[in-house]
Parts: C-alpha cells; sequence; structure tokens
C-alpha cells in the first residue's frame, strides 16, 4: 500500500508538471458538444431524517418526490463526522488526513499546486460554476480560484448564454445552532422515540423535535429551488444532487464515528435525457456505499471529465463510474477544542471502529455542541447518577475498538468485538482500515502543529514512517501491561512521532505505568519535542505531586508560539483535575486569547477549577459566536 500511494503521488506529480497545474486532466470533456447542467442542494448538520429513507416522523416531501423520480442512495457516508473536513474532501477529492491538518476541526492546509477545487476543472471545459455560499475549506484554497462566482448572491442565472453550469446551493436551515433555540410544529417533543444511549429529558425531546420541524423548513426551501429551475425550462437539462453534508447534530451524532456522525442523505435525480449516465432506473435504490470523497470525481465524470490522479475516490454516475465498493471509510481528530482520534470503516451493514485515544471519554465538553439542551440534559443526569449503563458509556473513556451489527443494532450500544462468530468479519475491516490508512498516507498520526504534517511534507523520503508509526500507536492504545517495557525503549527513538506515541501509551495505562515514572522524567527532562513534552508531563503528572511537568504545561500553555500546542497544553491540564490548580491565572490568559478554542478551553477549565461548573455553565457566549459568524464573510 505504501508502493501504490507514491505511484499515485508521482502520477498526479507528473500530470501536474506537464500541465503546469489546473489542465492536469488532459482528460477530454464529453465528445458531444451538449453537456448536463448539475444543480446541489446541500443541507447542513442531519442523518436522514427523511420519509424516503423510511422515518415515519419526517414530512419532507420535496426529497420524497425527487427519490421517487431519482437514485436514492441507502448507505452514503461523510468521510469526517464534521463541516470543515468534510468541506476539504469535497473540494479536492482528497482525504483530509492525506493534507494534515485538514482532518481537524478549522484547520489551514497548505496545498501543493497540483491540488485544486474541482470546479476549476469544469470551468475550464466551459461550466459557470458558483458556490452560495460556504467555503470553510479547512486550506489554502481560494474560492475566487474555484468559482466564477462564491457569495450569497451566486446563482446559476448569471451564467452566460449558453453556458452549461454547476451551481452549489448550501442550506443552513438544519446547522446545529438552529436547534438551540426550538422550533414549534408538525413534530412534538412527545412523539419522539428516543435511542436507548439518551435518557428521556424535556431538553433532549425538545430537540429531537425541533430537527424535525428545521427539516420540513429545509425541503420547503429546497422545492423553491427546483420550482425555479422547471420556471426556467432548465429541468430537463439539469442533474440534481440533494444531499446533506455530515451527520447530524442530536447528541452522539456529528463529532462521532457512530453512524449518527457519519451517515447522511443523498438523492440524485438524473432526467431521461442524460438516463444513460445513471446506473439504474429512476426510482431506484443503491445499497453500495459511497462517501463525500467521491463527489468530486463523479461530477467531473457527468461532464464527461477524468478525474485527475491525486484524487482518492471514485465516480459512482456518468461515463467514468466505477463498480461498487466494498468498504468506506471514516475518521475524526480534533473537533473544536478537544482532542481524540478514531477510525472507523463501514460496508453499511456493519461498522468497526478504532479508538487511538481510548483515555479520553466520548462525552469530552465542547463549548459550542454544550449550547444545546440535549447534551446539558444528558451530562446532568450523568452527574446526577440517573443514568442507565448504556447511557453512561457515553462518559467513561472508549474500548481500543468496537464492532456494531447495524441492522441488529440501530444504536450501536452492543459491541460485538469478542464475539467469535464475527472474528472473520473483524479481521477483514481491521485489515482494510489499515490498508486505507497507509493508502492515503494518513497525517492523524502526527500530533497537530508537528513539522511533517502535510501533503507533501509527510511524504518527503523518511520523514513519516506510518505504518510502524501505525504500529506503535496501536501498542499504545490497546493498553497492554505487557507492551510497557517496549515503549519506554521507545522513549529514545529518533523519530518524534514514534516517541509521541510511546509517550501516549504510557499516558493511557496511568497507574500502571508507574514502574515507568522515573524513565518518563529523564525523557521529559531532555525532549525537546512540545508535544512529546505535553504527553509526558501529563503522564507524570498523575502519577507524581512533583509540580515540575505542571509548571511546564503552563509554560508551553503561555509562551508556545503554535496555538495548537498552547490548545494540547490546556487539554492535558483539563485531565489533571485539581492538580491544575498553579494553572488558573494561565487559564485565565487563555480564556481571554483570540483563539476561540483556547477560549472555550479556557473558560470551561477557569468554571471546573473555581468549582463553579455545570452543564448550563455559559462557556461559549452564543450572542457574540453567532454575531460574528454572520458577519464573517461566506
Amino acid at each position: 500500500m505504501v508502493d501504490l500511494t507514491r505511484r499515485n503521488v508521482l502520477a498526479a506529480g507528473a500530470v501536474a508538471a506537464a500541465t503546469l497545474g489546473h489542465p492536469a486532466l488532459a482528460a477530454a470533456p464529453s465528445q458531444s458538444k451538449e453537456r448536463p447542467n448539475i444543480l446541489w442542494l446541500v443541507s447542513e448538520d442531519n442523518n436522514p431524517f427523511i420519509g424516503a429513507y423510511g422515518d415515519r416522523l419526517a414530512h419532507t416531501p420535496t426529497i420524497d418526490g425527487l427519490a421517487r423520480k431519482g437514485l436514492l442512495y441507502r448507505n452514503v457516508y461523510t468521510n469526517a463526522p464534521v463541516c470543515a473536513p468534510t468541506r476539504f474532501a469535497i473540494i479536492t477529492g482528497v482525504h483530509p488526513e492525506s493534507a494534515g491538518p485538514a482532518h481537524n476541526m478549522r484547520a489551514q492546509a497548505q496545498l501543493p499546486d497540483m491540488i485544486q477545487g474541482f470546479p476549476t476543472y469544469l470551468r475550464e471545459q466551459g461550466y459557470y460554476c458558483t458556490n452560495n455560499a460556504k467555503t470553510d475549506y479547512n486550506s489554502d484554497l481560494k474560492p475566487d480560484a474555484i468559482w466564477n462566482e462564491s457569495s450569497k448572491q451566486a446563482h446559476w442565472k448569471n451564467r452566460p448564454d449558453g453556458a452549461p453550469f454547476f451551481a452549489v446551493f448550501n442550506h443552513e436551515t438544519t446547522h446545529e445552532s438552529r436547534i438551540f433555540e426550538p422550533l414549534a410544529g408538525r413534530v412534538k417533543p412527545e412523539d419522539i422515540t428516543l435511542p436507548t444511549y439518551l435518557p428521556d429529558t424535556p431538553g433532549i425531546r425538545r430537540d429531537f423535535a425541533t430537527y424535525y420541524n428545521r427539516m420540513e423548513q429545509m425541503d420547503g426551501q429546497l422545492a423553491a429551488r427546483l420550482a425555479e429551475l422547471e420556471a426556467a425550462g432548465l429541468a430537463e437539462d439539469t442533474i440534481v444532487f440533494y444531499y446533506s453534508d455530515n451527520g447530524g447534530v442530536l447528541p452522539r451524532s456529528k463529532r462521532y464515528c457512530y453512524d449518527e456522525g457519519h451517515r447522511c442523505a443523498m438523492v440524485v435525480h438524473v432526467p431521461e435525457k442524460w438516463r444513460h449516465l445513471a446506473p439504474a432506473a429512476q426510482g431506484s435504490e443503491i445499497g453500495a456505499p459511497v462517501t463525500y470523497i467521491d463527489l468530486a470525481p463523479t461530477v467531473l465524470s457527468l461532464a464527461g471529465i477524468a478525474a485527475p490522479a491525486y484524487m482518492q475516490g471514485s465516480a459512482f454516475l456518468g461515463r467514468h463510474a466505477s463498480g461498487p465498493k466494498p468498504y468506506v471509510f471514516g475518521m475524526r481528530n480534533r473537533m473544536d477544542e478537544r482532542y481524540d482520534m478514531s477510525r472507523t470503516v463501514t460496508d453499511g451493514r456493519y461498522r468497526y471502529i478504532r479508538n487511538y485515544s481510548p483515555h479520553r471519554p466520548w462525552g469530552q465538553h465542547g463549548a459550542f455542541q454544550w449550547v444545546a439542551k440535549g447534551y446539558q440534559d444528558w451530562e446532568a443526569a450523568h452527574i446526577a447518577g440517573t443514568l442507565t449503563p448504556v447511557q453512561e458509556q457515553f462518559w467513561q473513556t472508549k474500548p481500543f475498538e468496537q464492532f456494531f451489527d447495524l441492522h441488529e443494532d440501530r444504536d450501536q450500544v452492543v459491541n460485538l468485538i469478542g464475539d467469535t462468530a464475527q472474528q472473520t468479519r473483524i479481521a477483514a475491516m481491521r485489515r482494510a482500515l489499515d490498508a486505507h490508512m497507509l493508502e492515503v498516507n494518513d497525517n492523524g498520526f502526527l500530533p497537530e502543529g508537528s513539522p511533517v504534517e502535510g501533503y507533501l511534507e509527510s511524504r518527503r523520503k523518511g520523514a513519516y514512517p506510518l505504518k510502524r508509526i501505525m504500529a506503535v500507536a496501536a501498542t499504545a492504545a490497546e493498553g497492554n501491561a505487557s507492551s510497557l517495557t517496549a515503549l519506554v525503549d521507545l522513549l529514545g527513538d529518533g523519530n518524534a512521532a514514534v516517541r509521541y506515541w510511546a509517550a501516549q501509551g504510557l499516558l493511557i495505562r496511568g497507574e500502571a505505568a508507574r514502574s515507568a515514572l522515573p524513565a518518563m522524567q529523564a525523557a521529559l527532562s531532555k525532549d525537546t519535542d512540545p508535544h512529546v513534552r505535553v504527553a509526558l508531563a501529563e503522564a507524570t503528572a498523575r502519577l507524581t505531586s512533583d509540580p515540575a511537568p505542571i509548571a511546564l504545561l503552563i509554560d508551553l500553555l503561555d509562551h508556545h508560539p503554535h496555538p495548537r500546542v498552547r490548545l494540547q497544553a490546556i487539554n492535558a491540564l483539563t485531565y489533571l483535575g485539581a492538580k491544575a490548580a498553579p494553572a488558573r491565572a494561565a487559564v485565565q490568559r487563555a480564556a481571554e486569547s483570540k483563539d476561540e478554542y483556547l477560549v472555550g478551553a479556557g473558560r470551561y477549565l477557569g468554571f471546573v477549577l473555581d468549582g463553579s461548573y455545570t452543564p448550563a455553565s455559559p462557556v461559549l457566549d452564543i450572542d457574540a459566536f453567532m454575531a460574528r459568524m454572520r458577519a464573517a464573510p461566506a
């Protein structure tokens, strides 16, 4: 797989060098002069709470009607359970973890010139491309270089006469922020049947009902968009996609590697004129799994253009469509101010999850998501001790591996990783996930801010021995006592990422690593890598009353030039509990900084350290945040 990755990179580089950047498509356009228009109608932050997917509470007549005359993709998934890494995958056709730090929420990956936003290639073939209006691409891609027009006024109507169009309309009606205030409507709180992992509280019921009613609102907005197309006489010339950008915003969905975080909705209507570009008849359901890494090559394929070599997905419609894939993959790393790392693979029936940060609970406090009453109610019940064992799992540390039968256990609460009847399937999915991470050169094993992260940097010879690092990370996360000596030995390794994972492994073992304390202290005094030092400082602080590791974390929080090293330091302090008390002044300074994630982490830890924290504490100034969002350019 490593060789395959290098071949892909070299091929992409050769194409880019031969054509000076974007004409990388040496792929010819359709032989016909007439090409389809392509319209994307995108909703935000929602699972398929849609009638066409069998949801009896949903009122979504527009999407249901589109499905009746189009293709409904039954098993469609985002590659990351949050928006910015997902948009990176969509616009580039490259997995965000291939180009660190794009796999983290709100980051800025530096891309080589050969990687372009895919509408650039459509424009070179005469398409008029518009985006209305999200552009959080998690990278240094420039919207003006990608689109003919990108704004809240962008519209296919502004195209030159006779030009085919590719137009995107993002609908924020179902965005996470829209459930912060209740919306009364057709669905009432008492109508909801809650998943077994959530307690039955008024706030959780309210959030679910609001979500359904927002879905109905959004469906009406899609109807207006389709009516525009019909009125212009373009419906039979336009292939229409409806999809949701990532999983939903109800508790344990967006940001998490369960189905609720990754599973989305997608319906594609291909008019009769372009029926030869579709793989099945209208009204069909497609069961083979697809992900959003496939969207860029699919749109290019519909326009008769072969995808450039660097794209990692495959077209599922059009002239260059490929056959179905057995598996699709997903991931998470930093979500807002909280660090975690999981990788997952599914075939649509089963889901395998690997947790590389098993020492962190799923329920890490996040300033933005905790504005929702559902999260506040769930944590309040946890503090009160009223949860069932299944509901309590979210607040506990994780197993290294999870495996679920999605048909028999839709809520994914019964971990089958030890089921003897499933071992052959589990082994196959483990191998598939490992091969995928090697193939895409997964940057997620590099701590954020590493000088090695990046599409090109991580591919430099000898810089990132990924296969070896993956093996060390698995040893670290498995938590076996038998590997303690090996991890201690690796603290002296010449590669900083190897040392980082060795330190993480000792941190994960907690009290079981006490015999390694002298070796950890010695390594902490010598190592110069800040990420390794953060992990070692937290690990040693847990095992000793020595003030030195706390002082080191305070120093990094106050003075390190990279804001994400500072964020890692405050996360370490957060999990040290009362031992972090000497950091109060530094924590307050973080809370008053200009970095939104340091602010959230600092305000939360401030409440905890002064003993005033409740799940409803105003960690996020939501009014100020929403004002900034409204003022920011699309």
